[in-house]
């Protein structure tokens, strides 16, 4: 496992967060009779752990709403061995990625929409984090985003600056 740290919390609880992440993902890939390599990486103040696939058999668990189900299960987990709240962020075989790109093509569609006279544009609901990227791409392309609604319907709405 490789570990990168350069946070401002303790370097200590975002390693054991990550450690317990990665020892539960590796528990169930076991389980489940498959292969790969995990990885932990601290920035940002969170635990990143990826999962590649050197051998092939991660397709049917790298698919988004599958991700999203192991991440929090493993966030339970983390939260359980630790007694602390977990933010740790799971890929699984370049799936966040595949998804920062998905998300790319959906914040340049609506900009496009934007620039054919739409006075804003609203994105399909996702998750706080894949919100957080869609803030960062759509202001990198000098544009502003909000998060509209509650719960499952929150979404984020693009407009001009």
């Amino acid at each position: 496992m490789s570990e990168t740290m350069n946070d401002s919390q303790p370097v200590d609880a975002r390693e054991s967060e990550g450690d317990a992440a990665a020892d539960y993902i590796e528990e169930l890939l076991d389980i489940c009779d498959l292969g790969g390599d995990i990885d932990i990486e601290v920035r940002n103040d969170r635990s990143y752990v990826s999962v590649s696939d050197p051998d092939g058999e991660l397709s049917r668990l790298a698919k988004p709403d599958v991700v999203n189900a192991l991440q929090e299960l493993t966030r339970l987990a983390v939260q359980s061995e630790t007694g602390e709240f977990s933010r740790v962020i799971l890929d699984v075989a370049g799936s966040r990625e595949a998804r920062q790109a998905e998300l790319t093509n959906l914040v340049d569609q609506a900009i496009s929409r934007i620039d054919a006279g739409a006075s804003e544009a609203d994105l399909p609901p996702m998750s706080s984090y894949e919100r957080k990227l869609v803030h960062d791409i759509v202001a990198e392309r000098g544009f502003v985003s909000e998060s509209h609604g509650e719960g499952r319907a929150r979404h984020t709405v693009i407009t001009r600056r």
